[in-house]
């Protein structure tokens, strides 16, 4: 088995594949090349260019020309140069189109190739194509017709043909010899035909209705009616009303089977050259030839989708009839728009971000066929016999997805997974036996040469920028080359982990600046945590814009442990507040509470009012652990069961995903996870309850568990200085009068309960020394009351809650020991007598 193995690994060289490779033609792949979309709408460009300039010239040149154009139509034998700009074969074109078809009506025909060339190059409509189309075809024959009945009633065909041509004279010759003059009614009755169908006319009034709403849409500016439809879309999306959507959708189809190694160069960098989210292709996997030989088949990265899809049709939230808008308050005041608060609001732009020089990730043909059939002589070492081999190029690794012979167990590749990494000297091999959805086993490869993907190119993706989730953020590249992005809201909560330096502040960034492109800051606030008081400054800039904080604060990022407890309580204050008014207005989740403010159902002296999202971002949730512990761990975890109905959802990331970090408390109500690089298997376990995140390659590798599945990514680069240009971009704009203000939280001071608290007649008999003891070694440790006076854990916990009610020792913080807050022994006897 062996040998046969690898006399397969020798035969690709003999075969000399790259001959073939680069004659293999396939006209379906040839039509779904970007390269040949944009050349074909540059050459159709080009052509109306042609037909109008010859079109012109034939209007003034014609007659002149027609001489030559008879003798080249005889065959004659050299005619003389036409007066035409483009010779004798704009002269001809110009001819068969106005004299001997269409007449003047020939010029619709340019505005159908110009635009459906600008189309096909710059990916974007001039004007709606299909309407264009249709429109210019009829009015094409239409006036050819109504121009050639007055020049058949003239008899004036040798002077006036080019006006209407032979079609519309000829047609006019036929109705003539029919019904005579009455054929020009014949004519006008065709074209109310086709406005009352094609234009919906049923009625005059709707007629001069038409007439008017095209006089205005001509006379609009485009820059105003992109704003316009931006400030739409943005409402509806507010409103929660029926959005408009579109589907790039389209039916996957089969390609066929390919003998030979293939492989589709893609470039994916230019910011105009992102494309809309293409189908999938499925691939037919390819079988040993009689001779026992293996080939690989190497899809075209772009032409793979995500498996998980954010565009999922939504039920829109309709009103029912006993909940109907109130119809004097919307006559006289409108739909509310909570974004007129700040009207003059723009978003981030994307000159903003920087052009990267971005090296693609180059994966030459020799090293695609060098892995798979090192591969395949590994696996078949072990007695694995291989059916079929595909690979899919990502931006960090390859993709080798492989399908084993009938009776192979999976656990047997699945232990082979060093023996493959010696085999290719590569670091990071990871296994997926099998890929979830798909009956293959996959074996992921680092790419030598690896492609950075810069932030401006996904948040400048159609796909980011139509998406029309309610929290979306863009993560950046699966290994198919696709644009990830997902919706926080669905999440509903994010636990991040990673070692140190492997892209983890980098990934919270791009969750923020992609936030910050899509939502207002009305529909939006951050709550922002920082234990290590550098990650997150940056964004201090746009406190009045997007920043929630707690009263009588300095800062509205959270540094201090002891705020960060109070913060969380206050935002669990939030929740219950916003709870009870989704009670009182009888919704169930914070999208229908927003409808029934907007369209004015809830009122506002009742306290109600329209509720932005609130995302709570914690970068290091090892250190609060450490310092504050239960305080700490019991809010989030409460807010992580509760919030998410009323638009609060948590980013949390760690550097140690530890148990004593990541209890199970906080990890059962957490089922989006993602992970960077960690340092063990262990660590991958507990974020991931799998292996894998250990064998990433860091710099942004990532892996994301969404419950379901788990996708590997490529997390996009944004730099400091980009984050701080979009927050300058925001902050130098007009904003609220502070930052959004939430509820106070009254705890406990930081020198321990009040006295009046404490019961002296309830005090334990070993009260005083127990004091004495505490103050004596300045440590406030239960343990160090068992040893020394000799009690049990019980009982050394109750004195100790006394010694804090009395303010003798601070607050719990968690593994630490309690602050001693009385320094000498002689303050203590004075406490003791007071007491």
């Amino acid at each position: 088995m062996a040998k046969n193995i690898s006399k397969i690994a020798d035969r690709p060289k003999e075969r000399k594949p790259n001959k073939q490779l680069s004659f293999d033609f396939n006209f379906k792949n040839l039509t779904q090349n970007e390269q040949f979309k944009f050349i074909v709408g540059v050459l159709f460009m080009l052509v109306a260019a042609f037909m109008l300039i010859s079109f012109f010239s034939h209007l003034f040149t014609g007659n002149t020309d027609q001489s030559e154009i008879d003798a080249a139509l005889a065959n004659a034998p050299k005619p003389k140069k036409t007066a035409n700009p483009f010779g004798l074969y704009g002269a001809k074109l110009s001819h068969l189109l106005i004299f001997e078809l269409f007449g003047w009506s020939a010029f619709l025909l340019i505005p159908i190739l110009f635009v459906s060339g600008f189309k096909m190059s710059f990916k974007r409509e001039l004007i709606a194509l299909e309407n264009l189309t249709w429109q210019a075809l009829f009015y094409m024959f239409w006036f050819s017709c109504f121009f050639g009945f007055f020049v058949f009633m003239l008899d004036a065909q040798a002077t006036l043909s080019n006006v209407c041509g032979g079609i519309g004279y000829f047609i006019n010759q036929s109705l003539y010899g029919v019904i005579g003059w009455a054929s020009i009614l014949v004519i006008m009755f065709v074209l109310i035909v086709f406005c009352v169908y094609y234009y919906g006319i049923d009625s005059v009034s709707k007629l001069s209705d038409k007439l008017s709403s095209s006089t205005v849409l001509q006379e609009a500016d485009d820059e105003d009616e992109e704003q316009e439809e931006t400030v739409e879309k943005d409402i509806a999306s507010a409103k929660n009303i029926q959005r408009v959507r579109q589907d790039f959708q389209a039916s996957p189809s089969v390609e066929e089977e390919l003998e030979d190694l293939t492989i589709d160069h893609v470039d994916n960098h230019d910011e105009e050259n992102i494309r809309p989210y293409l189908p999938p292709v499925v691939t037919t996997p390819t079988t040993k030839s009689p001779k026992g030989e293996i080939s690989l088949t190497i899809e075209n990265a772009e032409d793979i989708p995500e498996s998980i899809t954010e565009d999922e049709e939504e039920t829109p939230i309709v009103l029912d009839e006993k909940d109907a808008v109130n119809e004097e308050l919307l006559k006289k005041f409108g739909l509310y728009d909570p974004m007129l608060d700040l009207p003059h609001y723009k978003f981030p732009t994307l000159d903003l971000m920087k052009e990267y020089d971005t090296g693609k990730a180059n994966v030459s043909q020799e090293e695609l066929k060098a892995n798979s059939d090192k591969i395949v002589e590994t696996l078949g070492n072990y007695g694995i016999g291989i059916a079929s081999i595909k690979a899919t190029i990502g931006p960090t690794v390859t993709l080798y997805e492989i399908i084993p012979d009938a009776g192979v167990r999976i656990s047997k590749i699945k232990n082979l997974e060093d023996d493959i990494a010696l085999s290719l000297a590569a670091l990071g091999i990871r296994i997926i036996a099998p890929i979830p959805g798909k009956g293959t086993i996959g074996i992921e490869v680092p790419n030598k040469n690896r492609e950075m993907v810069p932030v401006k190119m996904v948040i400048g993706s159609e796909k980011f920028q139509k998406s029309t989730a309610d929290l979306p953020i863009v993560l950046g590249k699966t290994i198919s080359n696709e644009i990830f992005v997902t919706d926080l809201a669905k999440m509903p909560h994010l636990l991040m982990a990673g070692a140190t330096g492997q892209g983890k502040s980098v990934g919270l960034n791009m969750i923020l600046t992609s936030l910050l492109y899509k939502k207002h800051p009305s529909q939006l606030k951050f709550v922002l945590v920082d234990p290590k008081k550098v990650e997150l400054t940056l964004f201090n800039k746009i406190e009045r814009h997007f920043l929630a904080m707690l009263p009588n604060s300095a800062e509205a990022i959270i540094t201090d442990t002891k705020k960060v407890v109070h913060t969380l309580n206050s935002l669990c204050i939030e929740m219950d507040n916003r709870y009870n008014l989704l009670k009182d207005a009888g919704c169930r989740n914070l999208k229908e509470y927003n409808v029934k403010f907007i369209n004015r159902r809830l009122n506002p002296e009742k306290g109600h009012y329209f509720m932005p999202y609130i995302v709570l971002v914690i970068d290091e949730l090892a250190d609060l652990m450490m310092t504050a512990g239960k305080e700490v761990e019991q809010p989030i975890a409460r807010l992580a069961q509760l919030a998410r109905a009323i638009g609060i959802h948590l980013v949390i990331a760690t550097q140690r995903p530890s148990v004593n970090v990541i209890t199970g408390t906080i990890k059962a109500n957490f089922p989006a996870r993602l992970s960077f690089k960690v340092t063990s298997k262990i660590d991958s376990r507990t974020i991931l309850d799998t292996g894998g995140a250990e064998q990433l390659v860091g710099m942004g590798d990532m892996l994301l568990s969404t419950g379901s599945d788990i996708i590997r990514l490529q997390c996009a680069f944004v730099d400091t200085p980009e984050v701080d240009d979009v927050c300058d971009f925001i902050g130098n704009q007009q904003g609220y009068d502070s930052a959004y203000m939430l509820p106070e939280f009254e705890g406990d001071n930081e020198g321990g309960n009040d006295k009046a608290e404490f019961d002296a007649s309830n005090r334990d008999p070993f009260f005083d020394d127990a004091a004495r003891l505490i103050v004596t070694h300045q440590q406030g440790s239960t343990s160090l009351i068992q040893r020394r006076l000799k009690l049990g854990y019980n009982r050394a916990g109750r004195l100790i809650d006394q010694l804090e009610a009395a303010g003798i020792v601070g607050v719990f913080e968690g593994s630490k020991a309690r602050e001693v807050l009385v320094k000498d022994i002689d303050a203590l006897e004075r406490l003791l007598k007071e007491l």
